[in-house]
C-alpha cells in the first residue's frame, strides 16, 4: 500500500515538474516571439529612418522612447544622421560660395572687351566668354573646335599663338590679336586660355595714319628731290666756280639730303607693303660687286664714326634678287651699324653660299640689343633710336623683314649686349 502511495505521489510530481515546465516554456516562448516582433519593428523603424536619410532627409530620426531597450544603438544612429546634417550644410554653403565666386568670375570675363575661351588639347572649346558667343554669331560654343570660328593667318599652332592676328569666319572684316596660354591644373588636364583681343578699329586708326602719312610725305619728296638736283648742280661747278669750304658744306647737305630721301622712300615703300603688297622684280646678278657698291656708297657716312666697312666674301656668287629692294636691305643694315655700333669699330659684311641658299651677314661691334628688344624690333613703328638719344621711324627693319619674306627668305638677328649685333639674311637659291 505504501508502495502504491509513493508511486502515485512520483507520478503526481512528474505531471507537475511537466506541468510547470510546459509553462514556464509557454511563457519563455511568448517573451521570445514578444521581444523577436519588438526587434524585428525597431529594424523596419530603422530600415525606414534610413531610407528618409538616403533621399535626403536628414530631419528624420528614430524616437527614443518607443524602444528604450535599443536606446544606445538609437542613439548612436541618430547622432550619426545629426553629422551628416552638419556636413550637408557645411557642403550646402560651400557650394553656394563657389556659385557665387563663379558668377562673379565669369560676370568679370563678360565685362572685359576681350574675347575668352577654355579649350582643351584638341581645342575643343569647354567654357566661353559673351563676346565668343557674339563675334562668332552662334548660340552654342561648348564642345565644338576653336578652329571651326577662327582663320589662322600666320603659319603657327593654334597653341603657339602669342599676339598674332587671326580672323573670324563668321565675320573676316574684324582683325583680332590672338594669345593662347597653358593653364598650370592640379589635375593636370591639358587646358589652355584663349584670348583674343578685338583690333579693328585701331587697323582702321592706323589705315588712316599711314593714308595720312603718306600723302604727306609723297608730296615732301617732290621738293627734296628738287633739291638734290640742285645740289648736284652747285657741286658740278653749273653755275660757278666754288671754293673748298663751300663744297664740303655742299657735300654735308647733300648727305644730309639723302638720308632725308632714304626716309621718305622708305615711309612710301612700308605704306606700299601694308596697301597692296610687295612687288618684287628679280633678276640674276654677282654678289660681289653688288655689295662692293654699296659698301663704296656708305664708306664716307662710316668714316664720320671713324667705322670700317670689311668684305668677306670668298666665292663667285650670283644671286637671283630685286636689286633695288635688297639693296635697301643691306643699306639699312649698314646705316643701322654705323648708327648703333661703336665708333673706330669694324663692321663686318660676309657672304657665302650652299647648295640650296645664299647667307649675307651684317656684324657691328657695339652696344647690342637686349633680349627683350630682340623680340621687337622686326614689328613696325618699334624703334631702339631713343635710347641712344637718336632719330629713327621704327620702319626700316620692318620694311626689311618684309623685303626677305617677299624673296621667300628669312632675316634674323643674333646679338649680345655690349658685344656685337649681326643681322643674317638667309635667301634661297632659284
Amino acid at each position: 500500500m505504501f508502495t502504491v502511495i509513493i508511486k502515485y505521489i512520483f507520478y503526481i510530481g512528474l505531471f507537475v515538474l511537466a506541468a510547470i515546465g510546459s509553462m514556464v516554456f509557454r511563457r519563455r516562448k511568448n517573451r521570445a516571439e514578444e521581444e523577436l516582433a519588438s526587434l524585428k519593428n525597431y529594424f523596419q523603424t530603422v530600415e525606414a529612418t534610413l531610407n528618409s536619410v538616403r533621399y535626403g532627409n536628414l530631419a528624420k530620426k528614430i524616437d527614443m522612447d518607443l524602444y528604450p531597450d535599443y536606446s544606445a544603438l538609437t542613439r548612436t544612429i541618430n547622432r550619426m544622421i545629426e553629422t551628416l546634417n552638419d556636413r550637408e550644410q557645411m557642403l550646402y554653403e560651400s557650394q553656394t560660395e563657389l556659385r557665387n565666386q563663379n558668377k562673379f568670375l565669369q560676370a568679370s570675363i563678360n565685362s572685359l572687351s576681350d574675347g575668352i575661351a577654355i579649350i582643351d588639347h584638341e581645342g575643343t572649346i569647354i567654357n566661353a566668354s559673351n563676346n565668343m558667343y557674339r563675334w562668332f554669331d552662334v548660340d552654342v560654343i561648348r564642345g565644338k573646335n576653336i578652329l571651326e570660328f577662327i582663320n589662322l593667318l600666320d603659319d603657327v599652332n593654334l597653341f603657339d599663338l602669342n599676339n598674332h592676328e587671326i580672323s573670324i569666319k563668321s565675320n573676316v572684316e574684324l582683325s583680332f590679336l590672338a594669345d593662347c596660354n597653358k593653364l598650370e591644373l592640379e589635375d593636370r588636364k591639358e587646358r589652355y586660355v584663349l584670348v583674343l583681343k578685338n583690333i579693328s578699329d585701331q587697323k582702321e586708326i592706323e589705315t588712316l595714319k599711314e593714308d595720312f602719312v603718306a600723302t604727306l610725305t609723297h608730296d615732301l619728296k617732290v621738293p627734296i628731290i628738287a633739291e638734290s638736283n640742285m645740289l648736284d648742280l652747285l657741286l658740278s661747278d653749273k653755275f660757278g666756280e666754288i671754293s673748298d669750304k663751300q663744297r664740303v658744306a655742299l657735300n654735308n647737305m647733300k648727305a644730309s639730303n639723302n638720308e632725308l630721301i632714304d626716309l621718305v622712300q622708305t615711309v612710301l615703300e612700308t605704306y606700299k607693303v601694308n596697301s597692296a603688297g610687295l612687288s618684287i622684280y628679280p633678276e640674276l646678278f654677282d654678289l660681289n660687286t653688288f655689295l662692293t657698291e654699296i659698301i663704296e656708297e656708305m664708306q664716307p657716312i662710316a668714316l664720320h664714326t671713324e667705322n670700317k666697312i670689311n668684305l668677306d666674301i670668298n666665292d663667285e656668287i650670283f644671286i637671283t634678287a630685286d636689286i633695288t629692294h635688297l639693296r635697301r636691305v643691306i643699306k639699312n643694315l649698314i646705316h643701322n651699324a654705323i648708327s648703333y655700333g661703336s665708333a673706330c669699330t669694324d663692321i663686318d659684311i660676309k657672304a657665302f653660299q650652299t647648295d640650296d641658299k645664299i647667307t649675307i651677314t651684317v656684324k657691328d661691334y657695339g652696344k647690342g640689343i637686349s633680349k627683350d628688344d630682340i623680340k621687337k624690333i622686326f614689328q613696325k613703328y618699334y624703334s631702339t633710336a631713343k635710347k641712344f638719344r637718336k632719330t629713327g621711324t621704327g620702319l626700316g627693319l620692318f620694311l626689311s623683314q618684309q623685303i626677305i619674306k617677299a624673296h621667300n627668305g628669312t632675316l634674323e638677328v643674333q646679338s649680345e649686349p655690349d658685344k656685337y649685333t649681326e643681322f643674317c639674311i638667309i635667301i634661297p637659291k632659284q
